[in-house]
């Protein structure tokens, strides 16, 4: 996936460095309804901050820190990437993986529409949860730039994703979900046919 030479001579050179990366965690279990409530209030203040990238990455720790509290519930997991020399190359990766992300089974954001009253109080409860986040950071972080399909990694993974907001290192912040609101029920058949990349942690 990397090229060192080309690294290396780029970085001689003081080229700034443009890493996309994006990671998928499935959780299952009983944790998956309050964590669907952060995510969904994560996608809430993205939408009415219109992409605000500090707002967004406090977001963005918040659904860190619930997935590293939840460790116990994670199923599976992958990753990919890649880095650029180019800003407008890396921007135009990261528009491909937020459409692929959008695309995906039950993932198109909540629209927040006001409860229905005459709708039942009590919604199923999905047991299964794929978050997908992709960021573009400045640099080079080897936490990221590895396989993260190991639950070590993976821990290691995202609390360097806190990191590099604190350090105003992040440049492009995405979190999908599947599915995106309560109600909607996301089967083990289901995860198995729409992400396929997933591997077992």
């Amino acid at each position: 996936m990397f090229d060192a030479f080309g690294d290396r001579f780029n970085k001689m050179a003081g080229r700034t460095r443009f890493v996309v990366c994006r990671i998928f965690l499935h959780c299952r279990g009983d944790y998956v309804a309050p964590l669907l409530g952060v995510l969904n209030e994560a996608a809430r203040v993205a939408i009415e901050e219109q992409g605000d990238l500090h707002l967004t990455g406090e977001e963005l720790v918040k659904v860190c820190q619930s997935l590293l509290e939840a460790t116990s519930y994670w199923q599976s997991a992958a990753n990919e990437g890649d880095f650029f020399w180019k800003e407008e190359e890396a921007g135009d990766y990261v528009g491909e993986l937020f459409t692929d992300s959008a695309s995906r089974y039950l993932s198109q954001l909540s629209d927040f529409s006001p409860v229905d009253s005459n709708q039942p109080l009590t919604l199923p409860v999905t047991q299964n949860l794929i978050v997908m986040i992709t960021v573009a950071y400045v640099g080079e972080v080897p936490q990221l730039e590895t396989n993260l399909a190991d639950i070590d990694a993976l821990m290691s993974g995202l609390k360097t994703l806190i990191n590099l907001h604190y350090q105003e290192r992040l440049r492009a912040i995405q979190i999908h979900f599947s599915p995106a609101q309560l109600g909607d029920e996301l089967s083990d058949d289901q995860v198995l046919e729409n992400f396929p990349e997933l591997i077992p942690l």
